[in-house]
C-alpha cells in the first residue's frame, strides 16, 4: 500500500455558512509536490436511511434538491447532531423524513462521496419492524414519501428523478442483503 503524502501546509481558501475549501500542499513519497483544494472534512457524521416497509417496500422521499435544482428521490439522510449516536440520528431523520420509527437499525456501511475532493462520510442504515411516529423537521416543505417496491430496483434506477449514487448503492447493498438472507432461510428450512 502507498505511503499518504506529507501535507505541507493547509490553508482555508473560502467559506461560506456550510462549507471551507481547504488548499493543500502535498509532497508525495517519491518527491513530487502538488497542490489540491478540498472541502474541508467536516466533524459531523452522517446517515441515509434504507427504510423497509415490508420485506419487498422501501419508503423513498422526494425532495428538494439544490444542487441539481429539482425535485429527486432518494433515501431519508441528513446529519448527526452532537448530542446523538449514529443510531439516534437514523432514527430522527427517518421520523422527520417519513414519519415511521424503526425497531431494528442495522449498520451497514461507511461511504464517501468524491474522496479526491471531499472529505464527508455517511453511514447506510438499514431500518426494519417500523411502526408509525413523526417527527417535526426542519424542511422548507412537506416531504413526499413514495414507496418503492425493491424487486423492481432494475426499473426504479433508470428514473430521470432518482439519480443520486449514494442512494442508488444504497439500494442495491439492501437488496443483495435481502437475497443472501432468503437464501439462508430456505437454506434452514432444506
Amino acid at each position: 500500500m502507498a505511503k499518504l503524502p506529507e501535507i505541507l501546509k493547509k490553508t482555508v481558501i473560502a467559506r461560506s455558512r456550510f462549507f471551507a475549501v481547504e488548499e493543500l500542499e502535498l509532497q508525495f513519497g517519491n518527491g513530487v509536490r502538488r497542490t489540491y483544494e478540498r472541502l474541508r472534512p467536516g466533524s459531523v457524521p452522517a446517515v441515509m436511511v434504507v427504510a423497509m416497509l415490508d420485506a419487498d417496500t422501501v419508503l423513498m422521499i422526494r425532495e428538494y434538491g439544490a444542487g441539481v435544482h429539482a425535485h429527486e428521490l432518494g433515501l431519508p439522510k441528513g446529519s448527526v447532531e452532537a448530542d446523538e449516536t449514529l443510531e439516534q440520528g437514523a432514527l430522527r431523520e427517518l421520523q422527520e423524513e417519513t414519519g415511521y420509527a424503526a425497531r431494528e437499525l442495522r449498520m451497514l456501511k461507511t461511504v464517501t462521496l468524491s474522496p479526491g475532493y471531499m472529505g464527508h462520510r455517511l453511514t447506510i442504515v438499514l431500518a426494519r419492524d417500523l411502526f408509525p411516529s413523526r417527527l417535526e423537521g426542519d424542511e422548507p416543505e412537506p416531504i413526499e414519501v413514495v414507496p418503492m417496491p425493491l424487486s423492481q430496483l432494475e426499473e426504479w434506477v433508470w428514473r430521470e428523478d432518482l439519480t443520486e449514487a449514494r442512494s442508488i448503492a444504497a439500494l442495491y447493498m439492501v437488496r443483495d442483503i435481502l437475497r443472501a438472507e432468503e437464501r439462508e432461510r430456505h437454506a434452514a428450512h432444506a
